[in-house]
């Protein structure tokens, strides 16, 4: 445990850091009371992936077990996602990362076969709470296209590109001799290859019988036991799908031109019914036959390839009634549920699970109008692409109650009354106590809380953000997207404090909202509105071109806290004229002018929006903070930083970046040239500015522009060269070296790496808050990193975590005595410091280093320099096992820990590289070591880096298989089981085993051991557990091989005492004979 004393450092009395830290010294007295005690080690931490949500990534293919009620959704990346009950899931994925084509479950049995489109099928296994692979098999000569797993059958066909159906031992993952080759399938009078095969399956009352469908049109009836055809059955169009009645006389086929056609089983010559569901040119690629209160109902999917605007379909063709249902996106596939697994048993669904592009719909059959069932799962996070993800551990507990009551009345209505169906398998026993909320930004101007807990995650609450504005009716109402190519509702950034429920978002369109939380529903009358006029810091435009430079001004004076004083600026600038002038003081977005009805939750308090300057569109929001104890929201870009008094909804300060800066300071940006008068003739000269910044080998400007550039607001070359604003914090600190007494702060970080500190002056409470205004000086540069400043945290002499301060909710729409009996004075400051000493840590991070700076002295206790090749993307200061620590994560995939205050180096993991700024844009991380990010557009995947969560993972996660009796088979009844009417099964082992079939060919399939088998445990195996098992397998077979051996040695000794027997019986006999008598 290693110890830090701030009066050593002072003193420069320490000892020395790690080669990669450094610490400064200043002469003083030691105190033994300035005593901080780490308590982290590399030991706590451990890093590795927990649970993914959401909706599957682009899905390809569906399978579900109706005994044990799991559903399993194959993508085209090779990933495998299982679904039971709510908050039963599980990821899984394939190592080639080849789509999966079809899924197969052994019902019951807790396996599932996956086929893949680079011609291999895995044997996974599900009785684990992690699913493995035991075995996988490689064709090397044929494409699979086709799979099918009779129930309560080891015996596995497989279909090919080439016509034909190869059969597969599922329990030793093996290739029988028995092969049916396509050219014997067909007539010999064909001259044509039939195609591939899209359909295999058995009859319901003859497992003898196989129905094999090529794409051509052909159907044909294979007899197993004699090996050839019994009928075949000829269409003009091309075949889908097939499916059984499931008493065996009738299948129905769907076909390219959208037609179905019924055949009876011994009616070969033309088809009993042909309908047209849909009409021509629907592909009807699905279709389900079955008995539906004692009529034929039909279920088809369908999806029009030719024409534009038509909407993928479900048909329930019920008797004489027809109802189609239009769905919202394609569908990829969809599939009947029963209560028996047994396909000659009476088929009566009681829904039908469709799987479409982007989402997840059970129907329920069994109700008229055929609702659909309310989806536990999270699968809404996706809506419209994610832009922003915040991660909130350890909630207050009041907090999840008040969010459900309000997002309860957000539920649509009309919902099945039954439950959901897909009810299998049983949750973890996690130790996780605390809840988590998940906040996440969208495209379509919305936001949604996500409540975590343990691992399971359910949709809370959904905001929109575009109600505040006016809705557009056509072109010419047409918003000015002029700065975005995107939905100008989009949400770039936001920013929530759980304790007092306070909401700010920032939008695309340079606009800011603040929200309030409240129980009661209000109408607004007039939505407040502040418009806010951002100067640029560079006022003389060099060229016309978007991308070109502009010329910095000088920077003024430090704002006033005088309301007067503070007023926009009204600078000069030149923009591009249009044929109707310059745009000027107008806002991106027009707010609603008629009364806005609030429902209960959050409600709009402001709104926020950056104006057109001379022409110039707004910049973007690079960063904002709120803060709830001072009443203040602040936000900046790449021209400056406003601050705006949400109480008295007015205009605090509005400063570009230079301004911020005193002119005696180091850091001070100065322009290289003088500026250039403007011509006459009103063109422009185009020159590269070159700052004394710019030239440090530290300031990277690829680093730089990066840090920028994971939002949408870098569009030029123009906007890389400003200084803008990176992050912000809120603190009560002592801002100057002067300073004994804290006082309320703001903590602001720029992407050149300057962290200033900014005075805030507050009124006193009450009726005085809400008349005197607040008062704001800037006091200068606190320090310089290297890269942009990505997060900023103060600690106290202890190492103590001092959060934001911060007023507890209260309602309001409330009473006044209710307020007053809820609302509290904000939290008291941390105790003042004494002359010449040091009592609080400034924790700095930027995009390659990190510092820790002792406060009011301003002196850097430690710095660490956390990549030279890379550059960090997220930073947050954590809390993890009782104690405080830096969390990071590098454009190279690693993820770091440094401790608090020493910077000490804990945890380094090379896990993700970015290959997606998707990743960099929602990657947080959160307190007591939890982590999340948006692994595909539709999926958050979480992460834990503390090795106590790793180590109860296997505890916290759900299983999937659950012991559950087999139904029994169905009555075959006395006159069908007198008669043979029943069903007829048919021993498999017979004709498909090698004593019967032969063996298969070495060359056309590979077998490949999983990781979940012997072999593959065998080959998985390392370190001192690996060397264990090897020994303790070695040892195995070792004994094997010796009892091998004994008992060929018994053999032997029994051969020779046998052959001594019969050597003496045969002297015995010819003994005493002379040699005339033999």
């Amino acid at each position: 445990m290693k110890k830090f004393n701030i009066r050593k450092v002072l003193d420069g009395l320490t000892a020395a850091s790690s080669s990669s830290s450094s610490a400064t010294a200043q002469p003083g007295t030691p105190r033994e009371n300035d005593v901080v005690q780490e308590t982290l080690q590399s030991e706590h931490f451990q890093l590795c992936k927990t649970v993914r949500h959401g909706f599957p990534y682009q899905p390809s293919s569906m399978a579900f077990d109706p005994v044990q009620k799991i559903l399993a959704i194959g993508t085209q990346t090779g990933a495998l996602r299982l679904f039971g009950r709510a908050g039963v899931e599980c990821y899984c994925q394939h190592e080639s990362g080849a789509a999966v084509i079809q899924l197969q479950f052994l019902i019951n049995e807790g396996a599932l076969v996956s086929a893949l489109a680079d011609d291999s099928i895995h044997l996974w296994n599900l009785r684990q709470k992690i699913p493995a692979i035991l075995h996988s098999l490689k064709f090397n000569r044929e494409r699979i296209t086709y799979c099918h797993l009779p129930f309560q059958s080891k015996w596995l066909y497989i279909g090919t590109e080439r016509g034909n159906i190869h059969i597969v031992n599922v329990e030793s993952f093996t290739l029988s001799g028995y092969v049916i080759m396509w050219n014997k399938a067909i007539e010999l009078s064909t001259k044509t290859h039939p195609g591939p095969v899209v359909h295999i399956s058995d009859n319901p009352m003859d497992e003898g019988k196989l129905l094999i469908g090529f794409e051509c049109g052909v159907v044909v009836l294979w007899d197993l036991k004699s090996k050839k055809a019994d009928y075949r059955y000829n269409y003009d169009e091309a075949i889908h799908s097939v499916a059984w009645h499931h008493e065996g006389k009738q299948f129905v086929c769907s076909h390219s031109d959208g037609t179905l056609t019924t055949w009876n089983v011994r009616a070969p010559a033309k088809p009993a019914q042909i309908i047209t569901p849909h009409g021509r040119n629907w592909c009807i690629y699905t279709v389900v036959l079955f008995i539906y209160t004692t009529r034929i109902g039909i279920l088809s999917g369908s999806l029009s390839y030719d024409t534009v605007g038509r909407r993928a379909c479900l048909t329930v063709m019920h008797g004489k009634s027809t109802a189609v249902l239009e769905m919202d996106y394609p569908i990829v596939d969809f599939l009947t549920l029963c209560e028996t697994p047994y396909p000659n048993d009476f088929q009566e669904p009681y829904a039908v699970v469709v799987l479409l592009e982007k989402d997840l719909v059970v129907i329920d059959l069994g109700q008229i109008g055929y609702p659909i069932f309310e989806n536990p799962y999270p699968l809404t996070i996706h809506e419209s692409p994610v832009t922003c993800c915040e991660y909130f551990a350890d909630c207050p507990a009041e907090l999840i109650p008040a969010l459900y009551s309000v997002g309860s009345r957000q539920k649509r209505q009309g919902y099945s009354k039954k439950e959901w169906p897909i009810s299998g398998g049983n949750w973890g026993q996690g130790t996780q106590s605390y809840p988590e909320i998940i906040i996440t930004g969208l495209v379509n101007h919305k936001f949604i809380n996500s409540l975590v807990i343990s691992l399971m995650l359910q949709v809370l609450y959904k905001i929109k953000t575009a109600k505040v504005f006016e809705r557009t009716r056509g072109k010419e109402d047409k918003p000015s997207t002029d700065i975005v190519e995107e939905d100008p509702f989009a949400i770039q950034t936001l920013c929530w404090c759980p304790e007092s429920r306070m909401l700010c978002v920032a939008g695309v369109s340079a606009h800011v909202i603040v929200y309030r939380f409240s129980k009661q529903e209000v109408t607004t009358e007039v939505v407040q509105l502040l418009e806010v006029r951002m100067q640029c810091e560079f006022s003389d435009v060099d060229s016309p071109d978007p991308g070109g430079e502009q010329t910095p001004t000088l920077p003024t004076s430090g704002a006033s806290s005088s309301p007067q004083e503070s007023e926009p600026h009204a600078q000069s600038s030149t923009g591009s004229n249009s044929s109707n002038g310059p745009r000027d003081n107008i806002p991106c977005l027009q707010v609603r002018s008629s009364p806005l009805k609030q429902s209960p939750g959050y409600q709009v308090e402001l709104v926020i929006q950056l104006v057109w300057v001379s022409g110039e569109p707004p910049q973007q929001i690079t960063s904002l903070a709120i803060n709830s104890s001072y009443g203040l929201v602040v936000f900046g870009n790449s021209n400056g930083l406003a601050v705006v008094d949400y109480l008295q909804k007015t205009l605090l300060l509005n400063m570009g970046t230079l301004e911020l800066y005193s002119p005696s300071e180091p850091y001070q940006r100065q322009p290289r040239s003088p500026r250039k008068a403007r011509q006459p003739s009103g063109a422009k000269i185009s020159r590269k500015i070159s700052t004394s910044s710019e030239q440090k080998p530290d300031l990277d400007a690829k680093d730089n522009s990066f840090t920028r550039s994971r939002s949408s607001s870098v569009t030029s070359i123009d906007r890389e060269s400003r200084e803008a604003i990176s992050s912000f914090h809120f603190c009560e600190s002592l801002p100057r070296k002067t300073d004994s007494l804290v006082t309320p702060c703001l903590m602001v970080g720029t992407t050149q790496g300057s962290v200033i500190m900014v005075a805030l002056s507050l009124p006193p409470g009450g009726d005085q808050r809400m008349q005197q205004p607040v008062g704001i000086s800037s006091c200068g540069t606190l320090v310089r990193l290297k890269g942009g400043i990505l997060t900023m945290a103060l600690l106290d002499s202890t190492g103590t975590l001092l959060p934001p301060s911060y007023e507890p909710w209260y309602d309001p729409n409330a009473s006044d005595e209710e307020k007053e009996k809820i609302r509290r004075r904000r939290p008291g400051s941390p105790p003042s410091s004494q002359e010449g000493q040091d009592s609080q840590f400034a924790v700095l991070c930027s995009e390659k280093q990190a510092k820790v700076v002792a406060m009011p002295s301003q002196t850097r206790v430690y710095k660490h320099n956390i990549t030279e090749t890379s550059f960090v993307l997220r930073a947050d200061v954590v809390q993890m096992a009782g104690a405080n620590c830096i969390a990071c994560f590098c454009a190279n995939g690693h993820i770091m820990t440094l401790s608090l205050p020493s910077l000490r180096p804990l945890l380094d993991v090379n896990y993700l590289p970015l290959t997606d700024m998707r990743i960099a844009r929602t990657f947080c991380f959160s307190n007591l070591g939890q982590a999340l990010y948006l692994t595909s557009p539709t999926e958050i995947q979480r992460i834990t880096y503390s090795q106590e969560t790793c180590d109860n993972l296997q505890e916290m996660l759900s299983e999937l298989f659950t012991p559950v009796e087999t139904p029994e088979a169905p009555n075959r009844g006395f006159f069908k089981g007198l008669f043979g009417g029943g069903a007829q099964s048919l021993d498999r082992e017979d004709l498909f085993g090698e004593t019967a079939a032969g063996k298969a060919s070495r060359s056309l399939a590979q077998h490949i051991p999983g990781p979940g088998s012997m072999e593959g445990m065998k080959g998985a195996a390392s370190g001192v557990v690996g060397d264990l098992a090897r020994a303790r397998i070695a040892l195995d077979e070792r004994g094997q091989k010796l009892g091998e051996l004994e008992e060929r040695t018994a053999a032997m000794m029994a051969s020779a005492e046998s052959f001594s027997k019969h050597a003496h019986d045969m002297m015995l006999k010819y003994k005493d004979k002379k040699w005339y008598q033999l």
